[in-house]
């Protein structure tokens, strides 16, 4: 598939907005959200964070992810990291974390990379893993049901 990347714009929000499709799958993506996410709750991630971008596929928005901590010459950690349900398996996931590995050399000269995922969402730890993101820290949290869930947090060398 020929997927490509882009800044976020206003227009994309309703579109990103619409990829999870319950309380989980936002839970894993924007665990400080509430199911269904709003334009408003987006926009405030965007807001607080750099480098808001979209993966496109034929002009069709298909993937989102920014960074929630950033620094030159140190760690950009990739976080809101989602692909639309209709792509994941496909090679999308793959190319947006690549483009944001990317981003985070080029425009943080960045020494490293994180990425943080819930245990019980297997598929996104097994595409980390595939990409070289290696577990460092395990961290308990508690889900939106107030279960207790395992935060792992993932690092690669830029």
């Amino acid at each position: 598939m020929n997927f490509n990347c882009r800044p976020v714009e206003p227009n994309d929000l309703e579109h990103i907005c619409s990829f999870p499709k319950n309380a989980d799958e936002l839970y894993f993506v924007y665990p400080k959200a509430i199911y269904p996410l709003t334009h408003e709750q987006l926009q405030f991630a965007i807001d607080n964070r750099q480098n808001s971008t979209v993966l496109t596929h034929n002009n069709s928005v298909i993937g989102f992810a920014n960074f929630y901590h950033w620094e030159n010459q140190g760690c950009c950690k990739i976080g809101n990291f989602i692909v639309k349900p209709d792509y994941r398996g496909q090679g999308a996931g793959s190319f947006l974390l690549e483009h944001m590995m990317t981003l985070a050399k080029t425009s943080y000269s960045a020494t490293h990379i994180e990425i943080s995922c819930f245990n019980t969402n297997t598929q996104a730890l097994l595409l980390y893993a595939r990409r070289g993101f290696v577990p460092f820290h395990i961290e308990q949290r508690s889900d939106h049901n107030d279960h207790a869930i395992a935060l792992i947090h993932m690092r690669k060398s830029a």
